[in-house]
C-alpha cells in the first residue's frame, strides 16, 4: 500500500496515511483517461449554433433579372450565398455532441488518474479543512503553506460553506464535494487536495 504524508492547514506534518492499492496504486491507463476527458468536454458542448442556408433566409423568390440579354451573370435568386443577405454555404446547425462512457470505464479512468497523481507526488492529504470566517485570506494562507502555486482542486467530505466562500476568489483553487470527483478534474489540475475523510470515502466507494 502506498503511504502518503498528511498535513495540517498550516503546512506542518500530521503523520502518514496508508492508501488503498485498489484506488491509489493502479496501473496508468492513458487511453482510458483520454476517453474520459474527451467525453466530459464533449458533454459540456452546447451545440446550439445555427445559421441560415439559402432555403431558410427570407425573400429571394423572384428572379432578379431575365436570363439573357442584360450583360449580367445568370441569377435565380438574391438569396444565393454570393449576395448580401444571402444564405450561408454549409451553414453550421444545432447538433448533439454528447458522448457516452460506461460506468466501469469511468471508474477505471478515475482510479488510474488518482494513482498517477499519487505516483507523481501531486496529491496532498490534509487532516481536516476548516476556516472560521470564510475569508479569502484564510484560504490564501492555506494555499501558501501547502505550496499550491498552480491550479489545485480541493475535494471535501462535507459541504463546508465557509471553505467554499473563502476559496471562490482564488483563481487557482476550486472546491468540490468528494461525491463529484472525476478523472477530468483530477488531470486538469496540477494538484489534488483531499481531506482524510474524503480519502476514506473514495476508498469505500471505489475500493470494493
Amino acid at each position: 500500500m502506498p503511504n502518503i504524508k498528511v498535513y495540517k492547514m498550516d503546512g506542518t506534518e500530521a503523520g502518514t496515511m496508508k492508501l488503498s492499492d485498489k484506488v491509489f496504486g493502479a496501473e496508468y491507463n492513458e487511453a482510458l483517461i483520454h476517453q474520459a476527458v474527451v467525453t466530459r468536454l464533449a458533454n459540456e458542448r452546447q451545440g446550439t449554433k445555427s445559421t441560415l442556408t439559402r432555403t431558410e433566409v427570407r425573400g429571394g423568390g423572384r428572379k432578379p433579372w431575365r436570363q439573357k440579354g442584360t450583360g449580367n451573370a445568370r441569377q435565380g435568386s438574391t438569396r444565393a450565398p454570393q449576395w448580401i443577405k444571402g444564405g450561408v454555404v454549409f451553414a453550421p446547425k444545432s447538433r448533439d455532441f454528447s458522448k457516452d462512457m460506461n460506468k466501469k470505464a469511468k471508474i477505471a479512468a478515475l482510479i488510474s488518474a488518482l494513482s498517477k497523481k499519487v505516483a507523481d507526488g501531486e496529491v496532498v492529504v490534509v487532516d481536516s479543512l476548516t476556516v472560521k470566517e470564510g475569508k479569502t485570506k484564510e484560504m490564501a494562507a492555506f494555499q501558501k503553506a501547502l505550496k499550491l502555486e498552480k491550479t489545485a482542486v480541493i475535494y471535501m467530505d462535507n459541504d463546508d460553506k465557509n471553505v467554499i466562500l473563502a476559496a471562490r476568489n482564488i483563481q487557482e483553487l476550486s472546491t468540490l464535494p468528494v461525491a463529484q470527483i472525476s478523472a477530468y478534474e483530477v488531470v486538469a489540475n496540477a494538484k489534488v487536495v483531499l481531506t482524510k475523510a474524503a480519502v476514506k470515502k473514495i476508498e469505500e466507494v471505489y475500493g470494493e
